[in-house]
């Protein structure tokens, strides 16, 4: 079961409905700055996890300023869209809401009801947010902004990066041999422990940790683990399977 930290009481919370209905996820930003974008893509981990749960999502951007910016960067690293909440009402009758901001707007919400997740900063290298420039993967960014649970500040250097870009490189190199051989379900302990560390606060980095360890694990039949990761993308939307059926 999905457990978030409510950044208000520091405790666990539910983000999913205690009856049948959906979850609403409001995004808060005010700037286009890298932290707004970590916001974006926490959000967008939220759904993807609600969804594979089996939990319907309405997701709503609240800015005043640089939407445009923001949904333009947001696109570019996979993120998905967004409804405008101007004018909004709370609509569909949704029984749970989950607030996602950047820690110091989080602090300021003037009660907001239902859960909220604060985001940790993000410091860049450099001045402008993290943009995928014309002919950057744009996964690089995304997988080098879920190298550290959101709750942890993080420091976006070339450093991290370049090891972001490194891991991609190889992990879908290998996932594109893998699928050449006959395929394997996910073992049902895999997946459990998948499941766990994101519905464990979102932990991407211990997914990502778990997936290691399944690429090196010497008993798995290599179709397992082409479907381990597949199963993984759909919460962390690399694109790992890009590369099939390039020449090995």
């Amino acid at each position: 079961m999905l457990r978030i930290t409510d950044a208000r009481t520091g405790e666990s919370a539910d983000p999913v409905p205690a009856r049948r209905g959906l979850t609403r996820i409001e995004v808060h930003t005010r700037d286009f700055t890298t932290t707004a974008l970590r916001v974006l893509l926490v959000a967008d981990l939220l759904q993807r996890a609600l969804e594979i749960g089996g939990t319907p999502v309405w997701a709503l951007l609240d800015g005043d300023r640089h939407q445009a910016d923001l949904r333009a960067a947001g696109a570019a690293l996979g993120i998905r869209p967004f409804e405008d909440s101007r004018g909004l009402g709370e609509g569909l009758g949704e029984a749970q809401v989950v607030h996602v901001a950047a820690a110091d707007t989080a602090a300021r919400l003037q009660d907001p009801g239902g859960v909220v997740v604060a985001v940790a900063p993000v410091t860049p290298a450099g001045p402008a947010p993290v943009y995928p420039a014309g002919g950057t993967d744009p996964a690089v960014p995304r997988l080098a902004l879920l190298s550290r649970h959101h709750a942890d500040p993080l420091h976006l250097d070339a450093a991290v990066l370049d090891a972001a870009r490194d891991t991609l490189a190889r992990r879908r190199r290998a996932v594109a041999d893998w699928a050449r051989r006959p395929s394997r379900p996910v073992p049902d302990e895999v997946r459990a422990r998948l499941r766990r560390a994101w519905e464990d606060d979102l932990d991407v980095p211990a997914v990502l940790e778990i997936l290691e360890t399944v690429a090196e694990h010497p008993d798995l039949p290599d179709g397992a683990r082409f479907e381990t990761y597949a199963y993984a993308d759909r919460l962390l939307g690399l694109d790992l399977t890009r590369d099939l059926g390039s020449p090995a």
